[in-house]
């Protein structure tokens, strides 16, 4: 299940790739299926070891193409350990609300993002996050859970602040806003209540056969109680520094970037390889599958 549309947020071949917060993996996949150089990172190891395990599937089983390849590993979202313009596609889907400095982590996605080089940045949508507030205390009073809820406009105003260009919003997974009502108020540990496991029936079939049906109604729901709200944005490039006199052009040295909008390169940590020893083919598909069921419930 994705949040980022790839229609609407092109990636090309060889695009070195940033998965910021990538849990179990879903965006990321899907980037290393369509030839990038990906970067898996997430601070949950447990999550991470699974993510290279898939890594490691994937290239076993040739879902990815020639060129493409892909790192598992872990790291600090407030301090990654990459130098600046490492990447030209950065994606951190539904992890901004779990974070308390979350300014600090635009600027480091900034930081690491090529100028010109795309971001997507996915967050739970105010409406149908405040439907689950009020339903449940349980639902974001947890350790690592929902801190905040974001208006629109205001993560638009945070990202311009950080020096990113929105170029596109839209909202998803509108069918999947009920579920989590339905877990809210039925307890959301409270797996085996009827209407909840109904309910996530429901998406597991959506997931796995994508019928027309659900398709046309998640299309016509999104613009309503869409779970979660997605921007696009682009990291400008810098200005070309004037000459102080037109004769000086050609041999005027470029102006020292203003202090602070560079860092001193961190040497990038080692992170696990898709080369590491992959399970067998045959685990692959019922592996999928489980993965499906577990992202009925991912749109946080």
């Amino acid at each position: 299940m994705l949040t980022v549309d790839f229609s609407r947020f092109p990636l090309a071949p060889g695009d070195r790739v940033l998965d910021l917060g990538c849990g179990a993996g879903r965006h990321a996949f899907e980037c290393y299926r369509r030839g990038a150089q990906v970067v898996a990172l997430d601070q949950n190891g447990e999550e991470i070891r699974e993510v290279a395990k898939w890594f490691a599937a994937m290239e076993e089983a040739g879902e990815a193409p020639a060129g493409a390849s892909a790192t598992a590993m872990e790291g600090d979202a407030l301090n990654l350990p990459f130098p600046d313009d490492s990447f030209d596609v950065v994606i951190i889907s539904e992890v901004m609300e779990h974070i308390p400095d979350d300014k600090g982590v635009l600027a480091e996605m900034v930081r690491v993002l090529r100028p010109g080089g795309r971001i997507a940045v996915t967050v739970p949508r105010y409406g149908p996050e405040k439907v689950c507030w009020a339903l449940s205390d349980a639902y974001h009073e947890v350790e690592g859970g929902h801190i905040r809820i974001y208006r629109g406009d205001e993560l638009l105003g945070k990202m311009r602040e950080a020096g990113l260009e929105p170029y596109g919003t839209h909202h998803a997974h509108g069918l999947h806003s009920p579920y989590w009502w339905l877990k809210c108020a039925f307890g959301v540990d409270n797996d085996k209540a009827l209407p909840v496991q109904a309910y996530h029936k429901l998406l597991v079939w959506d997931i796995m056969k994508k019928p027309l049906a659900t398709r046309l109604a998640e299309r016509a729901l999104n613009p309503v109680i869409g779970k979660s709200f997605v921007v696009y944005a682009t990291k400008p490039h810098l200005p070309q520094p004037a000459a102080a006199e037109a004769g000086e052009a050609a041999s005027t040295p470029a102006a020292e970037p203003a202090a602070g909008t560079t860092t001193k390169a961190r040497k990038a940590a080692s992170g696990t390889k898709s080369g590491a020893k992959a399970p067998a083919k045959s685990g692959a598909k019922p592996a999928v599958k489980a993965s499906a069921k577990r992202s009925a419930g991912a749109a946080k």
